[in-house]
């Protein structure tokens, strides 16, 4: 594959990224990243971070992470943020006070609908931030995985 995979702290080649037993793709460092086939076929989770970004995120920061008159660019935040640095404003929250800006993020640790995604949602932005995936919804996608569906269940309390 000729796709490029970006850590936190290095570039990698798509060769480094490795399926774990949950269809979940991990750098050699142990932080999620995602997974283009030559064809354009995305991971699961890469797909599942692009339903989840319009269903929560687009509103404030834009399509396809293009960001808006409310809130910055996305796919441009992270080509610098980390992954524990994303962890940390989307649990957390940010405030950005400017002489002509008032920027405000709420903290979404209480928010399933995020935190059950979250790692969905940074290989989706991370995927839009290093261009190796273009705007709009993704035209092929690997089949979600069953455990994908069991631990959705679980975070998001259904099922037995």
């Amino acid at each position: 594959m000729t796709v490029a995979v970006f850590s936190p702290l290095t570039l990698h080649s798509a060769e480094t990224a490795v399926k774990g037993e949950d269809g979940k793709y991990m750098t050699t460092e142990g932080m999620p990243t995602y997974n283009v086939g030559s064809d354009g076929t995305v991971d699961w989770y890469t797909y599942s971070g692009y339903r989840r970004y319009h269903a929560d995120c687009h509103t404030c920061h834009g399509p396809d992470g293009q960001g808006s008159s409310y809130a910055p660019a996305l796919a441009h935040s992270l080509k610098t943020l980390t992954y524990e640095q994303f962890m940390d404003v989307v649990v957390n929250g940010r405030q950005k006070v400017g002489v002509a800006e008032n920027q405000v993020m709420p903290a979404f640790a209480q928010n399933v609908n995020v935190m059950c995604y979250i790692d969905d949602l940074y290989v989706y932005l991370k995927a839009r931030a290093d261009d190796a995936v273009p705007r709009g919804r993704p035209a092929k996608r690997e089949d979600k995985p069953k455990v994908a569906t069991q631990n959705e269940d679980s975070c998001l309390g259904r099922g037995g």
